[in-house]
């Protein structure tokens, strides 16, 4: 075989976008392939080989293949390694998988590197030695902060460095009795291999293969911090969680202590189980019983206050609605929080149409307790009682959980997992529960679930009209209830002033009458 001339090249600077990952001739100002701003750099590409052909001994060799009965043999031989903290095993399925690379995503002080800490002290307590890679803070200031957790422990291993190379040495040292690794975060690590800053697109390919290549390698399961934009979106390109196992979202409130930790991804389990946690002043605590937190503070016998029966994942959250309806000036608004804005425009015209009750022209706040966001529509008849009482000034009965889906037409429609949620309902005590009729007038629960709700006021309706009737059956009438007016009746203006108080002379003006006897 000739052997052509090899020609050295120099390396070419190329232009790459870092969010969507695209290359470009040049820069531009504005991403030809996401049409984003200002996210189009400058890379140093790696020199282009020559044209020998260049042949490897080892490429005769094939593949090893494996049956599904033997591949799960070995799955069976390296279970799940719990980390000790329940509310991370359980958003993760369970435990952390040998092998695995998961990564941990959330705004700057939610709380990531402090959740991380205490997970990987308590797995050291129960698996084996942890080691903890920042490229964030020095040894003396992550052990300090270990020490204020209460998380130091002496198989909790501390290592501070921005080269990947150097930690993956330090990893294979003792990759036979690791029990996890952990590095924080992705975007401060870099390679020697590849020239550009930390966290550019080039870096984070290279450093998140050799993480990955080290956690199949040796079967020990690679945690990663990832930063997030303004906008919520891991920094860096997608290419970032498509090559992750596992992607946990770490999100919160900066007015609430609560946080939640949810997993957007992940190959080895559910993606809707949710974790719930307190951040206190010695660390995060986890909530074993997020309802009881969530209903602690509530009033009962106020006014705009419903309870519904939220599912996530496996666990049903029981969350308060509150509504508030005051007079309109202009356009009505409709201020949400915690639920989306057009299903509430759509809700009260179906109050509107079929419920007998005419709120179109009030402005309305929703607010669902304690940061919560409900998406799913077993709310829908939660929302509508909370209007409805917030219109009336009657207040619900609180002992009352509302679950049930509304539709256009007026109907109650049932929701999945109806036994679950009032089951929960009636471990927390609550006295009454409203939902909907079954198919064809057969009941909406299970034999096992009418025998937990002994004791229990089951009220089953058909219509939203039916319901608000049932709903406020029993309440008492408001001491001070504010007239009623038809639809297309215009509202008071309290700017408009009466003219008995008005100034005498404004008012002698306008009584004056036109000495030409025309009309003013």
């Amino acid at each position: 075989m000739a052997k052509s001339k090899s020609k050295s090249k120099s390396p070419r600077s190329r232009w790459v976008c870092s969010a969507c990952g695209a290359a470009q001739s040049g820069w531009f100002g504005r991403c030809p392939s996401c049409s984003e701003w200002n996210t189009i750099s400058e890379e140093v590409a790696e020199p282009e080989g020559n044209d020998r052909v260049v042949l490897h001994r080892t490429a005769d060799k094939t593949a090893r293949v494996v049956s599904s009965t033997a591949a799960q043999v070995e799955v069976d031989g390296a279970p799940r390694r719990p980390c000790g903290i329940g509310e991370v095993d359980r958003v993760l399925g369970g435990g952390l998988v040998p092998g695995s690379v998961v990564l941990v995503g959330g705004p700057p002080g939610i709380g990531k590197s402090t959740l991380l800490l205490q997970a990987s002290a308590s797995l050291a307590r129960r698996s084996g030695p942890v080691l903890y890679a920042s490229g964030e803070e020095s040894v003396a200031q992550v052990a300090s902060r270990a020490g204020r957790l209460g998380a130091s422990h002496p198989r909790l291993l501390l290592l501070a460095d921005t080269r990947i190379e150097a930690i993956i040495a330090a990893a294979n040292e003792r990759a036979g009795e690791l029990s996890a690794l952990v590095v924080d975060s992705v975007q401060t690590v870099y390679s020697d291999a590849q020239d550009g800053l930390p966290g550019n697109i080039t870096q984070i390919r290279t450093v998140i293969a050799q993480l990955i290549g080290f956690a199949k390698r040796h079967g020990v399961p690679v945690i990663v911090v990832g930063h997030v934009t303004k906008d919520g979106q891991l920094a860096g390109p997608r290419l970032l969680e498509h090559l992750v196992d596992a992607v946990l979202s770490f999100e919160g409130d900066d007015d609430h202590a609560t946080r939640m930790l949810r997993a957007t991804k992940n190959r080895f389990g559910s993606t809707m189980e949710l974790g719930v946690f307190e951040m206190r002043g010695d660390g995060l605590r986890e909530i074993r019983n997020p309802s009881e937190v969530f209903l602690a503070e509530r009033q009962p016998g106020a006014f705009g206050s419903c309870i519904t029966a939220s599912l996530e994942g496996s666990r049903p959250l029981l969350l308060e609605v509150q509504a508030l309806l005051a007079a309109a000036f202009g356009n009505p608004r409709r201020t949400c929080v915690g639920v989306d804005p057009a299903r509430v425009a759509m809700l009260m015209a179906v109050l509107d149409r079929h419920g007998g009750l005419f709120v179109l022209d009030q402005d309305v706040f929703i607010n669902v307790v304690g940061g919560v966001r409900l998406s799913e529509p077993a709310c829908d008849l939660a929302i509508l009682l909370a209007i409805a009482s917030s219109h009336m000034r009657r207040p619900l009965d609180p002992g009352m959980v509302a679950i049930a889906e509304v539709g256009l037409t007026g109907e109650l429609r049932q929701v999945p997992r109806l036994d679950g949620r009032v089951t929960e309902a009636a471990r927390l005590g609550f006295s009454k529960i409203v939902i909907s009729r079954g198919a064809k007038g057969s009941s909406p629960l299970s034999k096992e679930a009418r025998a937990a709700l002994r004791g229990v006021d089951l009220i089953v309706a058909r219509t939203i009209g039916e319901a608000v009737e049932l709903a406020f059956a029993g309440s008492p009438q408001p001491t001070a209830r504010p007239p009623q007016r038809q639809q297309g009746q215009r509202q008071h203006d309290p700017r408009q002033q009466d003219p008995r108080q008005q100034d005498p002379r404004q008012r002698g003006r306008q009584e004056r009458p036109d000495p030409h006897g025309r009309g003013r």
